[in-house]
């Protein structure tokens, strides 16, 4: 399993979810995981993602995500599992 960590921040708008996962079944990316929550108007949601059976390049969906991110107004950051993990220990 190829595992990568995709959060989105920013003011809540129509379509966020549906559009980032639109992206990610048509790049044949399965959701493991996800929650999302907003408060007072801000939107945020972090996904677990499995990129194994993705024909595209971790750096592809990268930058595609950071492009879906900037067309909506929100922040879309992708990270390996494991780079997040190392980041995040205590």
């Amino acid at each position: 399993m190829n595992r990568t960590i995709i959060t989105v921040v920013g003011r809540d708008t129509v379509g966020i979810i549906a559009r980032v996962c639109t992206y990610l079944a048509e790049s044949n990316i399965n959701i493991l995981d996800i929650s999302q929550t907003i408060v007072q108007g801000y939107f945020n949601m972090m996904m677990i993602v499995d990129t194994a059976n993705s024909s595209k390049s971790f750096d592809s969906v990268q930058d595609q995500m950071s492009k879906i991110g900037e067309e909506m107004g929100v922040q879309v950051k992708c990270q390996r599992e494991e780079i997040f993990d190392m980041m995040h220990r205590i």
